[in-house]
């Protein structure tokens, strides 16, 4: 699709609001520059990309975004300087397209953190999980009516950072990560309804039974995922080397089916959008290399490359 119009850069944070993707801050990789926190929209059907207001709060990578309704909301990251090195954040904002203006909210209550996970469920907000110097595991609720957090049952397994998130009918996933240098395995189910955890099959093969044998390829961090008739897509990330293997989630059996690799350069630290029919990664790095492309997945049509 067309290219991005901002620098390229990977570490950034996105959202999706109708046909509208928005990517946030990020890392372009000059040493003697600060993050980044321009914030730019691209149109599904249109194709292009327009510039927005800058988030007032500081500039960063590693942050968390997510959609609630009609607005937009950016959370946690960090920032990085010659002079201070590396701060960690805990400050949380609302973007408001219809007036392009952004508004700072309650801070976020856990610590201050980067590579935390965040989903959108039910008329509320959630992050957790992360870093802040410890690989982390708690989990808190945010309510954007009273612009009140709470604290929720941490999710269960192991601790981690860099993990991805997805929902579907109104139960969110949260799948991948890294914790102490490994690469988690298990998958999680958070069923906002009870405020309860479900732990799914995990996603190696770590069972007797035949339908794990071939899941070889979808553990890894920083993985893109998007939801696209409510089935799960899940590509990019890195597992010791850069992944472009693609899988696919069907939640009502709780089961993963490789399909086409993604065709882009392999990446990580990139950002997904979808509007439940589309599904979009965009940005991203390699190494010192970092990208501006963006690239749609078509689930349905044949193409005569993958014979």
């Amino acid at each position: 699709m067309s290219d991005f119009d901002g620098l390229a850069r990977g570490e950034a944070s996105g959202f999706t609001i109708g046909n509208k993707g928005y990517l946030i801050g990020g890392f372009n990789g000059n040493r003697n520059s600060t993050r980044m926190s321009d914030l730019w929209v691209y149109d599904m059907d249109m194709d292009a990309w327009t510039q927005l207001a800058d988030c007032p709060g500081s500039a960063r990578s590693g942050a968390t975004a997510f959609a609630i309704e009609d607005k937009g909301y950016l959370g946690t990251g960090y920032n990085y300087t010659n002079e201070s090195g590396e701060t960690y954040l805990n400050d949380f904002w609302e973007y408001d397209p219809a007036s392009n203006v952004w508004t700072q909210k309650a801070d976020f209550p856990g610590s201050a953190r980067y590579d935390a996970v965040s989903f959108s469920v039910d008329g509320k907000g959630y992050i957790g999980a992360g870093y802040d110097g410890n690989y982390l595991k708690d989990f808190y609720s945010y309510d954007p009516q009273s612009n009140i957090w709470t604290q929720i049952v941490s999710i269960g397994g192991t601790k981690r950072r860099g993990a991805s998130s997805f929902v579907i009918n109104d139960l969110a996933y949260i799948v991948c990560g890294q914790n102490n240098g490994e690469y988690i395995d298990d998958m999680w189910r958070y069923d906002p309804s009870d405020g309860t955890w479900t732990q799914m099959r995990d996603i190696t093969d770590t069972s007797d039974d035949d339908y794990d044998d071939e899941y070889v390829s979808i553990i890894r961090a920083h993985a893109n995922t998007f939801v696209i008739d409510n089935v799960a897509y899940l590509t990019c990330g890195e597992n010791g080397s850069l992944m472009s293997y693609t899988w696919k989630y069907h939640p009502d059996t709780d089961l993963w089916e490789e399909v086409h690799s993604f065709k882009g350069s392999a990446r990580t630290q990139a950002v997904s959008f979808s509007n439940g029919e589309k599904g979009f990664v965009a940005t991203g790095k390699s190494g010192t290399s970092y990208f501006d492309d963006i690239w749609i997945l078509r689930p349905y049509e044949y193409d005569p490359d993958d014979e």
